[in-house]
């Protein structure tokens, strides 16, 4: 299940100003690595259903979703989407190869995916019609998840660096998707939910907005009465982590009872993450690898 046909040398410069004599098969070479951490597109549907396999386990195991019958009793998590888009994987050589390996996911959904499934995955919560009708090539992060074991900065540098060669391969311009606090009460989650509204409001022109039968008003506090320092240790790793990269947050959060979680919706442009995990090699003046 490669993202890309033939290997290719992207001429002259990205779109985000990043040096694009970058090898772009790196992300199915299985170049890209750190230790015995590598980074790579799954090739086989056996290493798609091991990133499954470990969705199911942080997911469902770890957090309490609920699973379908059948995803109960393969043990999988897994939808329409999965046949069509691409899977990012870190895999831990130490444990295995391929498959045996898989310690860390990301999906990467892009428009041609959405379109033949009829809509991206995030349209079941939000208004992404601003993002659809963005000019240029949008990807959907999500059902990112790693092993407990390998929850360390090491493994997520890998995974936003092989995300940013996939934004520079597909020239994409704009991700989003959506991210989760635990739980499904929002009263809650009152402080970090004011605070990303507050603080960190997408732009309206790029603002996701939850569907009206599921929106809940994240402004539960009111914003002086909110100290910054204190409400950001209450925001999740992951969400932190887009924040870091100068991502947004949509209006309105989403209860997700299904995997046990109150959702609210990411936006980030890409830019922002390939000047961070790639601009160094240019300086290096030297390939990705």
């Amino acid at each position: 299940m490669r993202a890309g046909g033939t290997a290719v040398r992207a001429p002259g410069r990205t779109a985000n100003g990043i040096m694009a004599d970058i090898t772009t098969d790196a992300l199915t070479s299985g170049e890209l690595r750190s230790g015995s951490l590598e980074v790579r597109l799954a090739e086989t549907s056996a290493e798609v259903a091991a990133a499954q396999a470990l969705r199911y386990k942080v997911f469902y195991e770890e957090m309490s979703a609920r699973p379908t019958a059948e995803q109960a009793l393969l043990k999988r998590d897994f939808d329409q989407y999965d046949e069509l888009c691409d899977h990012l994987l870190v895999i831990d050589h130490s444990r295995g190869h391929g498959a045996a390996g898989v310690v860390g996911t990301y999906r990467l959904i892009r428009r041609h995916v959405a379109a033949q499934v009829g809509t991206f995955y995030s349209a079941d919560e939000y208004d992404i019609s601003h993002l659809e009708e963005y000019p240029g090539e949008i990807l959907e992060l999500g059902r990112s998840c790693v092993d407990i074991a390998h929850r360390n900065r090491p493994t997520m540098n890998l995974l936003w660096r092989g995300i940013a060669l996939y934004a520079v391969q597909y020239d994409i311009r704009i991700m989003f998707g959506c991210a989760s606090l635990p739980g499904t009460d929002p009263a809650a989650l009152a402080l970090p939910l004011s605070y990303l509204y507050y603080h960190h409001l997408a732009p309206p022109a790029l603002r996701p907005t939850a569907l009206p039968h599921r929106y809940v008003d994240m402004r539960m506090v009111e914003e002086h009465l909110i100290d910054p320092r204190t409400a950001i240790h209450e925001v999740p790793p992951l969400i932190k982590g887009y924040l870091r990269l100068g991502g947004f947050v949509g209006d309105g959060a989403v209860v997700d009872h299904q995997f046990n979680t109150t959702d609210v919706s990411i936006v980030v442009k890409t830019e922002l993450i390939t000047d961070k995990y790639l601009r160094h090699y240019e300086r290096r003046g030297a390939s990705l690898l």
